[in-house]
């Protein structure tokens, strides 16, 4: 493969041909231009050295950018299903809720009917009790003052007003035998003169029997009062229990709600910042790689010049060439850009990738295969 280096010195050329004081000088001219190859392969090394402490750098950057975003996107992976199986998980735990509170609102609702209800019964049946009651009382009270009268032997009894309160008690009590009823009634008449011995037997047995009846529905009432207490303190108890479920249950789906909303939209997030990691790294992948092939082509194509350089110095330094450059050169005077296309002995003609910037640079090369 034929090698041109080819060192363009726009400086050298100026200083070769601003003017016969500096030809005069004492200072050979290819002494300048090795004092320039010098520094200009300084420079190129400290720039390749510049070149590679920054693909350093950057090639560090891309595996500390990678490595985090490889950890990035491993959490994210694994966060997303994590997420998506919670959220289900809530929102089957709010539908279950909200369909309790449905169940808790119908059964406080038939619990509040039943006190409603059942209220109304024990109103009615209070009002019947007391009528009854009423009854009882007053009836048992006038067949026990007849039943007095009769036994202290009042012979006006007939004549008073407790003769008529009996009747009335004897003709509307249902569970009276029918013989004693038209014993009463003929005695209370008049019509019949039974011993009072009888009717006063009768109507003894008949109060015993209005006591246990007045007893027996004060009883019932008591009963009653007790049951109707006990089914309402129940079912407060229930309507205490299911107003204190329903407030929680509806507070929790108040909960959930904004809870399932913040992992939807943190779910979203992490699926969006994943996609963007995702890219990202393919992205870093694919121009780390570029860098790192251009860096190597550079500092290929650097290490060439470096050198080309170094053998353009070499060659210009060694006193054969020096002597020749010294016979070549016409005279002190003369610029380095009036030279003739001659070449000392020895040393081979530059090819034309070398020769085509003469008429415009002041140009030093070498070429060799």
């Amino acid at each position: 493969m034929v090698r041109c280096a080819l060192v363009s010195l726009l400086p050298v050329a100026g200083a070769l041909s601003t003017g016969r004081s500096e030809a005069t000088s004492n200072l050979n001219p290819v002494r300048k231009v090795v004092t320039l190859l010098q520094k200009m392969q300084a420079k190129v090394t400290e720039e390749g050295e510049t070149a590679e402490a920054q693909h350093k750098k950057f090639m560090c950057y891309c595996k500390g950018a990678g490595g985090d975003l490889s950890a990035s996107i491993a959490a994210a992976e694994k966060k997303i299903p994590e997420v998506t199986s919670e959220l289900e998980a809530m929102a089957s735990k709010k539908e279950q809720y909200e369909a309790d509170l449905k169940a808790h609102a119908k059964d406080r609702s038939a619990a509040k009917a039943t006190i409603k209800e059942a209220t109304a019964l024990r109103k009615k049946e209070n009002a019947a009790y007391e009528k009854s009651l009423g009854d009882g009382k007053q009836n048992l009270a006038a067949v026990k003052k007849a039943t007095a009268a009769i036994e202290s032997g009042m012979g006006s009894f007939l004549q008073t007003t407790l003769a008529g309160d009996l009747r009335k008690v004897v003709s509307a009590k249902q569970d009276m035998p029918e013989a004693d009823r038209r014993d009463v009634l003929a005695f209370l008449s008049g019509s019949y003169a039974p011993a009072s011995g009888e009717i006063v037997g009768i109507l003894k047995t008949m109060g015993d029997e209005m006591q246990a009846s007045v007893e027996d529905l004060v009883k019932t009432e008591k009963e009653a009062v007790t049951a109707f207490e006990g089914l309402t303190a129940a079912k407060a108890k229930e309507i205490e229990v299911l107003s204190a479920s329903i407030e929680s249950k509806t507070g929790r789906v108040g909960e959930l709600g904004v809870e399932i909303a913040t992992l939807k939209n943190d779910n979203e997030d992490t699926m969006e910042n994943l996609e963007a990691d995702q890219k990202f790294a393919a992205d870093l992948k694919k121009n780390c790689g570029k860098a790192g092939g251009a860096f190597e082509e550079d500092m290929k194509l650097r290490g060439e010049e470096v050198v080309a350089i170094a053998d353009t110095i070499k060659v210009l330094n060694n006193d054969d060439a020096l002597d020749l450059f010294k016979k070549t050169l016409p005279s002190a005077s003369a610029s380095l850009l009036q030279v003739q296309e001659s070449v000392p002995t020895g040393v081979r003609k530059p090819p034309r990738c070398c020769r085509r910037h003469r008429e415009t640079l002041a140009w030093i090369s070498f070429c060799w295969h």
